[in-house]
C-alpha cells in the first residue's frame, strides 16, 4: 500500500485546518502547565506550511518535508517550532527523492522524525511531553508493519498507542520544560504536545483514506 504525494500534501493541510480548529483547546491545556501559547504556535506555524503548500506541490515528499521543517522552525515559538520543525526536517532528509510512501518509508518518517525530536529535547518515557505519545506510536506502528500489516492498519495501530499515550499524560509530573517548574501542580493536566502530537498521527492516517 502507497501513500501518495498527493496525500502527504493533503495531510499537511489538515493538520492547518485542525491546529486552527483546536487553537483555543490546546492554549488551554498549555496555560495549565506552560506558556499559553501551544495553540496559538501550532495554528500559526502551519497556517504558513499551508501559505508556502502551492510551491512545494511539485517537489518530492521528502523535500516537501523538509521544507515544512524549515517553514516551522522560522515560524513557530517555544519548545514546538524546533521541535516539529526538527521532525519535518529530520524525516524529509531521510526521504529524499521519494514520489510516495510504503510501509517501510512510513516507518522511515515516523522513526527518523521522533530521533529528530529526541536529539532536540532528550525526553525520555514518562517526562510529561509528546515523546510519550511518539515512542508507543511508532513502536506499535512498527510491530504491525513487522507482522505484516498494511499501511492503513499500521497506522491505525498507532494512532491507538497515541491515544492511550496522551491520556498517560494526565497523571504523570513533568520533568522536562516549563511545566517541570510546577513540580506536583503538574500532575492530572494533559500535556499539550503530547495532545497536538495525537492530532498530527490522526491527521496522517486519515489523509491516506480508507
Amino acid at each position: 500500500m502507497q501513500m501518495t504525494k498527493a496525500q502527504v500534501l493533503a495531510w499537511l493541510k489538515a493538520l492547518a485546518a485542525e491546529y486552527k480548529a483546536r487553537k483555543e483547546y490546546l492554549t488551554e491545556l498549555d496555560a495549565a502547565i506552560g506558556d499559553a501559547d501551544h495553540g496559538i504556535n501550532m495554528d500559526r506555524g502551519f497556517g504558513k506550511v499551508l501559505e508556502k503548500l502551492p510551491a512545494m506541490e511539485a517537489k518530492d515528499v521528502g523535500a516537501i518535508l523538509k521544507d515544512t521543517g524549515m517553514t516551522l522552525l522560522s515560524s513557530v515559538g517555544g519548545a514546538s517550532g524546533p521541535l516539529y520543525g526538527t521532525f519535518f526536517m529530520k524525516a524529509g532528509m531521510a526521504l529524499a527523492g521519494k514520489e510516495e510512501l510504503d510501509e517501510a518509508a512510513v516507518k522511515t518518517l515516523l522513526e527518523t522524525g521522533v530521533e529528530g525530536i529526541v536529539s532536540r529535547g532528550r525526553p525520555v518515557l514518562e517526562d510529561k511531553t509528546m515523546y510519550d505519545v511518539w515512542k508507543p506510536a511508532v513502536d506499535a506502528y512498527n510491530s504491525a508493519v513487522d507482522g505484516g500489516a498494511q499501511l492503513d492498519a499500521a497506522l491505525d495501530a498507532a494512532v491507538a498507542a497515541a491515544e492511550k499515550g496522551v491520556e498517560a499524560t494526565i497523571p504523570l509530573q513533568a520533568r522536562k520544560g516549563r511545566a517541570s517548574y510546577l513540580g506536583e501542580r503538574s500532575i492530572g493536566h494533559k500535556d499539550p504536545g503530547a495532545a497536538s502530537s495525537h492530532m498530527m498521527l490522526v491527521a496522517l492516517r486519515q489523509s491516506l483514506g480508507g
